[in-house]
């Protein structure tokens, strides 16, 4: 069997779709695999805001539409830019691969986020990233920043800038590592929803690709990522609004770092719980609903 894989152009979708394609070939070397690169929407509009732009899923429509038409046949993503809600003909196989969910900080003299001056220039498009890094040290000018990391990194020198806030995954899949200064704990910096995890969708007839990747999965990395998109699809979240999950399964427990605000940062509440792994999508449920009670409430 002929396996086409459907990936975005950037360094670190291909990073991604040549990782997971290499698992693949060594489990199945009887089928052959060829990846195709596809242009999205978030892709050509380079000039706006993430959180700016009304669609939901501007990564990865396009993508989705060759799976409808059977061009691709699976689909391979950073699960952090999916939606909450796919669509109907399409799934998820279980997550393959995830890396550091963490954020960091790439800093240019400073060595951590406390010892940065004074009204430090610190760079990102997210509004979750901007309202936690506000809240520890209200001082500092948050500016937007759009681009691959390799953009990312070199505006960090072009346009002045003290630090950027980076996923970890990111720097470690492109052999970037080098650059972090500092990991931000989850208790600082609560990661987006299934950051660092790899999505791969197919089309729901086809079984067969489900089973051929759902049996080189790690069902503890599955069940982390269920859980966060539970709390994810409860607040049916997008880029418009700061959210972000974090699931850490033990042995017989599951601890869930969460936070939720208003869409302008002036609401923003997370918290931190713990009960038995068996109920990890259950609870995540549970802590998006108080917390949109108490971004609601203002409590």
């Amino acid at each position: 069997m002929h396996i086409r894989m459907g990936t975005r152009g950037s360094a670190l979708a291909l990073a991604q779709c040549n990782e997971v394609k290499a698992l693949l070939e060594k489990a199945y070397p009887q089928h052959s695999f060829e990846i195709c690169v596809i242009t999205t929407k978030g892709d050509r509009i380079q000039h706006v805001a993430l959180d700016q732009m009304k669609d939901k899923g501007i990564f990865v429509k396009e993508i989705e539409q060759q799976l409808l038409e059977h061009t691709i046949d699976l689909a391979v993503h950073s699960m952090k830019d999916m939606p909450s809600v796919l669509d109907e003909r399409l799934c998820f196989t279980e997550t393959l691969l995830r890396e550091d969910a963490r954020d960091v900080l790439v800093l240019r003299n400073a060595a951590s986020l406390e010892s940065l001056p004074l009204h430090a220039r610190i760079a990102t498009g997210s509004k979750r990233r901007r309202f936690q890094l506000l809240r520890q040290r209200e001082d500092l000018e948050i500016v937007g920043i759009r681009g691959n990391i390799e953009t990312r990194l070199k505006k960090l020198e072009d346009q002045q800038l003290d630090g950027i806030v980076l996923a970890a995954a990111g720097l470690k899949r492109l052999q970037l590592a080098q650059y972090i200064t500092q990991t931000l704990p989850e208790h600082i910096m609560v990661p987006a929803v299934a950051q660092g995890a790899i999505a791969i969708e197919v089309h729901k007839k086809r079984n067969d690709l489900v089973e051929l990747v759902n049996a080189l999965c790690t069902k503890r990395v599955d069940e982390e990522v269920c859980a966060e998109r539970a709390f994810l699809q409860e607040l049916n979240g997008g880029c418009h609004t700061p959210l972000g999950a974090r699931c850490i399964l033990h042995e017989a427990d599951a601890e869930l770092f969460a936070v939720y605000g208003s869409e302008d940062g002036t609401r923003l509440f997370d918290l931190h719980v713990s009960g038995p792994r068996a109920q990890a999508q259950a609870m995540a449920m549970e802590a998006a609903q108080r917390l949109r009670k108490k971004v609601e409430e203002g409590l």
